[in-house]
């Protein structure tokens, strides 16, 4: 009898062997064991109404990053009135599924609300009310989730590609040391949290060095700096490889680690004059710079995989000295770049398509790794 029951919970429990067996590795199986790789989600996603995004988050990636209900501008666009839902729900989606979470991001310029420079009147506030403000802020959004965010995109975009600082709001009426302040103010509200610096473009030589410069003044004055984030939108011709890994290695020997941390590859036509990430660039749609409506042909898919190898090569070369790995968006379908910096375009920047299926590249990577 004893043998029976045996027999039977054996058959009973095959299925569910086979099918875990037969289960192909995802990248957080592979390259997970190297470093977080994850991807920036939106509200849709975590609030139940994109199912099949949420699925494709939960089954590939062992981290993720608010893409927008984290900034400033959503969780406080009154001044004192914080906005918590969107945040929340992001929370609750990661501590459910066993995600990693980084917070994106305290300070920039980009998306805050315009009330954070000005007031009443409208006129620029002086250095210490905007300071006050700024250590509000990070003081209560970091607070609020202590112990539950591995770290925080403290400053966001504060450099500009030839290494000057970016004459910010915050730059403007604060100086410089807006940036000190941030990062003292984040680890006061939360001393276990890790502290990044993030920005766009990070492989010119002269962000480099001015980053790293930054890197080693905030260590000198004692503020606790633990990575640098490399934002990576990348494309067909842009960065540099060479200067890409020069960064990587840059950075590291500052003694942090490197995070590439809004990975995408934008594969379609740029309006002249159009450079970098910022944000603020806007053009006016016109056909020839939305080649591909209906999906890439052949050869882009090509160019789209051998360049996306390209990149993972390196990461895989620099694993040591990387810590995250995060794509900007699930899938094409939601990716930024459909608007940006033109609307109404048709993009295919990232390892999901539209029916948020892996593209062929995904196991390229996957057995790179392994």
């Amino acid at each position: 009898m004893r043998k029976t029951i045996l027999s039977i919970i054996l058959i009973l429990a095959l299925p569910s062997a086979i099918m875990a067996g037969n289960r192909a590795a995802s990248l957080k199986d592979v390259l997970g064991k190297y470093f977080l790789i994850g991807a920036a989600v939106n509200v849709p996603q975590t609030d139940g109404r994109d199912v099949k995004g949420a699925e494709v988050v939960k089954d590939n990636f062992n981290a993720i990053v608010a893409e927008n209900c984290m900034k400033s501008e959503v969780l406080q666009p009154v001044e004192g009135k914080f906005n918590w839902e969107d945040a929340d729900k992001l929370i609750k989606f990661g501590e459910e599924n066993n995600l990693t979470i980084t917070g994106h991001c305290l300070v920039w310029h980009s998306q805050a609300p315009r009330w954070f420079f000005v007031d009443s009147l409208g006129k620029p506030v002086s250095r210490e009310v905007l300071i006050e403000r700024l250590h509000k802020h990070i003081s209560t959004v970091v607070s609020r989730y202590k112990g539950k965010i591995l770290g925080w995109d403290v400053v966001n975009e504060a450099i500009n590609d030839d290494g000057t600082y970016r004459k910010s709001p915050f730059y403007n009426i604060i100086g410089p040391e807006f940036i000190d302040l941030a990062f003292k103010f984040a680890h006061e509200a939360d001393p276990n949290a890790q502290l990044y610096y993030n920005d766009y473009s990070m492989a010119k030589p002269g962000k480099r060095a001015a980053v790293c410069k930054l890197v080693r003044h905030l260590q000198s004055i004692g503020c606790r700096i633990d990575a640098v984030g490399m934002q990576s939108h990348n494309g067909l011709d842009f960065p540099d490889l060479k200067d890409y890994e020069a960064s990587i290695d840059s950075f590291a020997a500052c003694g942090v680690k490197v995070m590439f941390t809004e990975l995408d590859l934008n594969l379609l036509p740029n309006p002249q004059y159009f450079g970098g990430a910022d944000v603020s660039q806007n053009f006016r749609y016109d056909k020839k710079y939305n080649p591909y409506p209906n999906g890439l042909d052949k050869a882009m898919n090509r160019k789209f995989e051998d360049r996306y190898m390209e990149f993972f090569k390196i990461y895989r070369k620099h694993a040591s000295q990387i810590s995250r790995i995060t794509l900007w968006g699930v899938s094409d379908k939601s990716s930024w770049l459909n608007n940006w910096p033109i609307p109404g375009r048709s993009s295919y920047p990232l390892l999901f398509d539209r029916d948020y299926k892996a593209k062929p590249v995904v196991k390229k990577i996957i057995n790179l790794f392994k």
